[in-house]
């Protein structure tokens, strides 16, 4: 058997153990996969939300001791 054959081989095979995998996994129902993307969704937003009021309040600390303003 030469090398090129070998790989060939193990290429094969490495897509038919990538199938045996994806037939084992248990997919999410549609309404599981909406309700976690909107899940995700409004924890991004809070958290955006949470960082631009830090970024905010910080601003004005630093404006009003180091610069005077």
């Amino acid at each position: 058997m030469t090398h090129r054959t070998a790989t060939k081989r193990s290429r094969f095979r490495f897509i038919g153990e990538i199938i045996a995998e994806l037939k084992k996994v248990v997919w999410l129902s549609r309404r599981e996969a909406a309700y976690l993307t909107f899940l995700v969704l409004v924890v991004t937003v809070a958290v955006g939300i949470m960082l631009g009021a830090f970024d905010f309040g910080f601003t004005q600390l630093v404006d009003k001791l180091f610069l005077g303003g």
